[in-house]
């Protein structure tokens, strides 16, 4: 098979890469930028000149009181990255290549192939999403992107196993990385330059035989790509993207948080509860095992919740999700939630911060109630993109996390 590999229409394409100087890495790799929060950017940044925090966090260099969207904090990101190119942190590759990114923890592996992803194959359906995005979140990647001219932050993608990539990414990572660091949260990343022509080209021509490629967590990233190449006249963009293998990936719990009850006191939004599911007081906090069961913390109490009819997942697959299933039994009956995507009565917490972290959220007295979820699946989440349906938002939540900074696409 014969692939030319800078085709407008590759759904995959080599790229001169903007990569982290491998002796600055360490230093500038930063958790993903949606992933902290203004005061945690600025702590894990502080005293750490070359973090990229400072680019995908810029606000954390200015006042508090400038908004995070203020113009100001898009300005200072493209100065801020700037100077970490023009002072050698970040050092562009002469010719393009595909890159292999190895994300190692506690045992867990995954291994994946750094390249420019086809924003006209992301609008076909070739790489299929699973979720709506949320305007404002779009816009911000959009300014972001346009004020560096470069994606900084990678969309995290997924196919199904694949022999014969497989057999492509054991070679390329059988020689010396050129990256190999200890990142944010003690996850390793190790990073393969593949520039060798043949090498190249049968990494190409196996990712042109992958029938589909799967949004796992960056769809605001993809969808500001698409703007932004709109913007620009240029029919098919293109946006930075991991791909890994399905089975290798793994997806946590993405719980909620609620402001209120909707006027109703804990004792009758219980009693509503019970109308839809078994509710037991529990004698420590609370995380399902199995689909379908819920955790609720509730006045400095855990409750397990049970729903008591069966979903059939093979009739309906998005309403079998158990974040759907929080949706339609108790957000909106109940809670009044009807678009979870702009209603700022709800929020969405990571499973990487355990139960514990939704307690918090609760003892700070500004959320009323928390619920933990039953993480969804990578079947379940194919299944849904193949049938050209979307989940109900923050359906996932992925670990271990790609950093910012090590490797970014300019967007020439």
């Amino acid at each position: 098979m014969t692939v030319n590999l800078l085709d407008a229409a590759a759904l995959f394409q080599p790229f001169r890469g903007l990569l982290a100087a491998p002796e600055s890495a360490a230093d500038v790799a930063a958790p993903p930028y949606d992933v902290v929060n203004r005061a945690e950017a600025g702590a894990r940044a502080a005293g750490r000149p070359a973090s990229f925090l400072h680019v995908s966090r810029a606000e954390i260099d200015l006042d508090d009181a400038v908004d995070a969207h203020d113009d100001a904090v898009y300005a200072r990101a493209a100065a801020n990255f700037d100077e970490m190119i023009s002072g050698g942190a970040l050092v562009r590759d002469a010719a393009p290549a595909f890159y292999i990114w190895r994300l190692e923890i506690d045992g867990h592996t995954q291994t994946g192939v750094v390249s420019a992803a086809s924003t006209a194959g992301y609008e076909a359906g070739r790489i299929k999403r699973h979720e709506f995005t949320r305007p404002d979140k779009e816009t911000d990647r959009v300014r972001h992107m346009e004020a560096l001219s470069a994606a900084t932050g990678p969309t995290l993608l997924a196919h199904r196993p694949d022999a014969a990539l497989a057999v492509c990414i054991d070679g390329a990572t059988a020689g010396e990385p050129h990256i190999d660091i200890t990142g944010p949260g003690d996850v390793r990343h190790t990073l393969w330059r593949v520039a060798n022509a043949d090498a190249m080209a049968a990494l190409g021509a196996a990712l042109a035989a992958l029938p589909a490629a799967y949004i796992a967590d960056g769809h605001h990233r993809t969808a500001a790509a698409c703007r932004v190449a709109e913007a620009r006249g240029i029919a098919d963009g293109r946006f930075l993207s991991v791909l890994f293998p399905s089975d290798q990936l793994t997806i946590l719990d993405y719980n909620r948080v609620v402001k209120d009850l909707a006027g109703l006191t804990p004792e009758a939004f219980l009693a509503r509860l019970g109308e839809t599911f078994h509710v037991q007081l529990a004698a420590e906090p609370t995380k399902p095992s199995v689909h379908h069961h819920i955790g609720l913390y509730l006045g400095d109490q855990w409750y397990a919740l049970a729903l008591h009819d069966a979903v059939d997942a093979d009739t309906d697959p998005v309403a079998a999700l158990d974040v759907a299933v929080l949706s339609s039994r108790i957000l909106e009956p109940i809670l009044g939630i009807m678009d979870p995507r702009i209603d700022p009565r709800i929020d969405f917490v990571g499973g990487v911060r355990g139960l514990a972290g939704l307690e918090a959220r609760v003892a700070s007295g500004d959320w009323a109630a928390a619920f933990a979820l039953f993480p969804t699946a990578m079947d379940e989440l194919m299944s849904v993109a193949d049938g050209g349906d979307v989940m109900p938002p923050k359906s996932t939540w992925f670990e271990p996390k790609l950093a910012d900074g090590l490797v970014s696409l300019v967007l020439d």
